[in-house]
């Protein structure tokens, strides 16, 4: 279907065609994916790490865990990645940008991982909590160790809570990746910046990154409702989690 007609006054299409695959645009996108794919997998393993410490009996943990949480829940996300590439060095002068020991990748990385496990902190308790705690019980007077328990008995059940709002939380960073621009990281906004500034072709730049963004969230809400599907099973469909907008695609109704 051709696009309306206003569209085609406003855009010139044959821009948008041109660099859509182009290699600029590509190693952007790139970037874009291993941002929000590292930074999630890390921002998994310090929620996982933080849920614990919070349903910890131990009060200096449980601190810390509230803490870590309060802070970077409280500050935005933007803060957050200048601190970490302009102000950190001047705590730590060794870790400079310019020294080559801390590039603008590894401190956007770093932002994003330490802000995305704040909110999975909060995310995997649920997931732990909404585990029968006699199952633990009954996991402890058969001899296993806590680290044991955890990862055989509770943490493969509390995937069935966890993976709709991780699924929703790596869609969310697939598009906050953007802020990193900010340090110069070259994901797909920074080149789109690039390229508009100097073309002045805002509009055609703006839509070859939208539909790309696009493409990503939605090849990742297609694995959410895959994931959801497979670790929903057993449980029925009444206490199965609520599918995202490709649910029903994976659903056998």
């Amino acid at each position: 279907m051709p696009p309306p007609l206003f569209l085609e006054a406003l855009i010139d299409w044959g821009v948008v065609r041109d660099n859509f695959f182009s290699e600029i645009v590509l190693r952007g996108l790139w970037v874009t994916i291993e941002l929000s794919v590292l930074g999630m997998l890390a921002g998994v393993a310090l929620g996982t790490l933080f849920a614990l410490m919070r349903l910890s009996k131990v009060f200096v943990f449980r601190w810390a865990s509230l803490y870590y949480i309060w802070f970077f829940r409280g500050t935005p996300l933007l803060v957050q990645i200048v601190f970490w590439y302009f102000a950190l060095p001047q705590l730590w002068p060794g870790w400079a940008p310019w020294t080559g020991r801390f590039t603008p990748f590894q401190a956007g990385l770093v932002a994003l991982a330490i802000n995305e496990g704040a909110y999975m902190t909060e995310i995997m308790r649920a997931g732990i909590q909404s585990v029968d705690p006699g199952q633990i019980e009954a996991a402890k007077s058969l001899g296993m160790t806590y680290p044991k328990t955890m990862r055989r008995i509770v943490l493969p059940q509390a995937m069935r809570v966890v993976i709709p709002p991780t699924g929703n939380e790596f869609i969310d960073m697939l598009k906050t990746s953007s802020l990193v621009n900010i340090i110069s990281v070259g994901e797909l906004f920074f080149v789109a910046k690039q390229q508009y500034s100097s073309s002045l072709k805002y509009l055609e730049w703006l839509a070859i990154i939208s539909i790309w963004y696009l493409v990503l969230t939605t090849v990742a809400s297609l694995l959410q409702a895959w994931l959801e599907r497979r670790y929903g099973q057993g449980f029925g469909v009444q206490n199965a989690p609520a599918t995202g907008a490709f649910g029903r695609l994976f659903s056998r109704k």
